[in-house]
């Protein structure tokens, strides 16, 4: 169960249509009595532990975990480089080629994140 915190961070991502970073969530959640930038990474870590948020490296970033079937620390996101939003994406084929790739190198993989960057289904056809 989350802490108050983590709460308040995990609703806001919930609410976002697109990933947040740490000062927007701070901005955000000031009101709600959040006023370092630490509070709100402690709660980005836990929530990342719990398996239910994810770092978008690339828009130094985070976006809620949409997916029940979401392998912890392993994740696919198609990133809208027009509108900003990021759609999670799992494939079992995705999964077999990172875990046959590390094996290849002989490295014991902690997290995989894939971030596909582009255009939108909507904002293609604009």
């Amino acid at each position: 169960m989350p802490g108050r915190n983590q709460q308040f961070v995990l609703d806001a991502l919930t609410r976002s249509e697109r990933p947040m970073g740490a000062y927007e969530l701070l901005e955000l959640l000031r009101q709600e009595g959040l006023r370092s930038p630490l509070q709100i990474y402690r709660a980005l870590d836990r929530l990342i532990e719990e398996g239910l948020v994810h770092r978008i490296e690339s828009l130094s970033a985070f976006a809620l975990c949409v997916h029940s079937e979401c392998t912890h620390g392993r994740a696919a996101f198609a990133i809208c480089a027009n509108c900003g939003r990021a759609s999670e994406v799992h494939d079992p084929a995705l999964e077999r080629v990172l875990r046959r790739i590390a094996r290849r190198q002989g490295f014991r993989t902690k997290s995989a994140t894939v971030e596909l960057s582009g255009l939108c289904e909507a904002c293609a056809h604009r």
